[in-house]
Parts: C-alpha cells; structure tokens; sequence
C-alpha cells in the first residue's frame, strides 16, 4: 500500500534539510515530551547506507532504520527500515521530498510503501501518520 503526507513548514527549507540531511541526529530535533519519545540512537556507518538505530521509551526492540539515498541538491531523501518493523509491517520504504515555497516557507511530502501482515494494514497506516505527525511537529517546534 502507498501512504502519502504533507506539511507546510514556516522556516527556510535550507533550515529544515540540515536536520533531515544528517540522518543519525533524529534525537535532537524529535520531541522530547510525547507519545513517541526515543530514549537514544546508534548509529552504524555513515552516510548512505547507514543505520539509526533508534530505541524509543518503553519498546523492546529499537525501530532502524537504514538512509538508502540521499540527494542534496533536490532535497530528498529515501529510508527504509530493517530488522524488526512495527505494528505487522513487513516491509518500509519512504521517501522524504523537501521543497522552497518562500525564502520562510517550505513544504515536506513523505510517501511510503508498505506491506503488512494480512488485516494489518489500516492499523499500519494509522501508526505511520501518526508518527509522522509526531516528525512533523518536532520539526516545526525545533525551528
């Protein structure tokens, strides 16, 4: 299944590709009060390739995920995540687009890809906008 999501950001897009360009640093910009609060991250390698290993309040096992490309000069970005998945996901991909409305204003689209385990799909698709409102509000209160 495809999942589709947007947000208007009032800060220079330039702002806000310094903090999605540098994968590994997720802890510093996601909110620190919430339903979803990571506790660390460990990060394995650099660059593309490289997974953030990020371990959340109260969950077993962490959420990793792995930067599988990374385009700078188009502000986008492609992750998956490996290992365990949660809520009966099987499989991830999603791609984070950023694009300049204003010189203060910016626009994310997240789109993702997702198989689940059979009669898991609405609760997957619930979890991940969910989460990504979670990134989006992190995102705007960090800038």
């Amino acid at each position: 299944m495809e999942i589709t999501s947007s947000t208007i950001l009032d800060c220079p897009a330039s702002s806000v590709w310094a903090l999605l360009e540098d994968f590994g640093s997720i802890q510093t910009w996601w909110p620190k009060n919430g339903p979803i609060t990571i506790e660390r991250v460990v990060c394995e390698g650099e660059g593309v390739g490289m997974i953030r290993h990020i371990h959340n309040v109260g969950m077993a096992a962490p959420v990793s995920e792995r930067l599988d490309f990374l385009d700078p000069p188009n502000r986008t970005l492609i992750l998956s995540i490996v290992g365990n998945r949660p809520s009966g996901i099987t499989a991830y991909v999603a791609i984070g687009r950023l694009t300049e409305i204003s010189e203060q204003q910016c626009r994310l689209d997240y789109r993702a890809y997702v198989t689940t385990a059979p009669g898991k799909e609405l609760k997957a698709e619930k979890g991940i906008l969910f989460t990504w409102d979670i990134m989006f509000s992190g995102l705007r209160e960090t800038l």
